[in-house]
């Protein structure tokens, strides 16, 4: 029995409920990003980003190699290498944990096959193929509902729109591709984590995605934006609410050298890059937030 009739047979249950209307069976349980949770873009061997692109986030590199970062007119509001390559290696190792953890879900999933165009899922474990998306799936469910895509191959996009419904959160959506991840001109969401060791990357080009982009090989990005979870906690819509993959509940703080919230941990220093948030970056300790936050 090949791979794909393994996930056939052990869906097929599912996928017969899926098909007479009923919510999935199986709840998802998301894995813990560790220090990966910190990088709106991570490559394994090279991150690649090119003018017109724009990322909202730190982007990292680990092991990297020869040329591990190209910048060629990419507007990039976090940190970058090698600021970032001792965190960058933690993170790694968390984000290939976090895949595997994924993985271990496939054998209780539901099974949907072909385009999603249309589709509107609740929160679950979701067996994919790998036939190109369009189209836009919605994602129904509040705002701790975990969603777990499992795709047999590549992941790949065009002009596919995921939309959240119901308070659904991006970055409690999580795609794990057995190889690579590409998506066109796309409205996507969630936390791609593109794991395989060979074929582990992702490919962005044009449109957006909001969450993040992790790949064991290499992340290129051309005329696409990527809005890190970091920053879709601070926007009005996500405050307050728990987004799964951190190792505590996210609170983005105010920027600057030992100013923040109510509430924050003592301030890191911003070491003379004004992008970089108070207390929850990799900085030397500051003085510690006043109440308020800056004024």
């Amino acid at each position: 029995m090949n791979d794909l009739q393994k996930y056939l047979s052990t869906c097929l249950l599912a996928t017969a409920a899926l098909l007479g209307g009923a919510s999935p069976a199986f709840a998802a349980d998301a894995p813990s990003l560790g220090a990966a949770s910190e990088f709106a873009v991570l490559g394994g061997t090279n991150v690649t980003c090119t003018t017109g692109s724009v990322v909202t986030g730190d982007v990292g590199v680990s092991p990297g190699s020869a040329v591990p970062f190209t910048n060629t007119g990419c507007t990039i509001a976090g940190a970058t290498p090698p600021e970032t390559d001792a965190a960058a290696a933690q993170a790694r190792t968390d984000f290939l944990s976090a895949y595997a953890a994924l993985q271990l879900q496939s054998t209780s999933c539901t099974a949907v096959w072909g385009d999603l165009a249309g589709q509107n899922l609740a929160p679950g474990v979701y067996c994919l193929d790998a036939v190109a998306k369009a189209g836009t799936l919605t994602l129904t469910g509040p705002s701790d509902g975990v969603w777990i895509f499992l795709v047999y191959g590549a992941l790949t996009g065009t002009d596919f729109a995921v939309v959240m419904d119901g308070g659904g959160q991006p970055c409690n959506v999580f795609w794990a591709p057995s190889t690579a991840a590409t998506m066109t001109t796309s409205a996507f969401k969630g936390n791609i984590l593109a794991g395989d060791a060979i074929g582990g990357s992702i490919t962005l080009t044009g449109g957006t995605l909001a969450g993040r982009a992790l790949a064991n090989v290499a992340v290129t990005m051309t005329g696409a934006s990527v809005i890190g979870c970091d920053a879709l906690s601070d926007s009005p819509s996500c405050k307050g609410k728990k987004h799964h993959g951190h190792d505590k509940e996210h609170k983005k703080c105010n920027q600057g050298v030992g100013n923040g919230p109510e509430g924050c941990d003592p301030g890191n220093s911003n070491q003379g890059n004004p992008s970089r948030s108070n207390d929850e970056h990799r900085g030397t300790p500051g003085d510690p937030g006043r109440r308020g936050g800056n004024k």
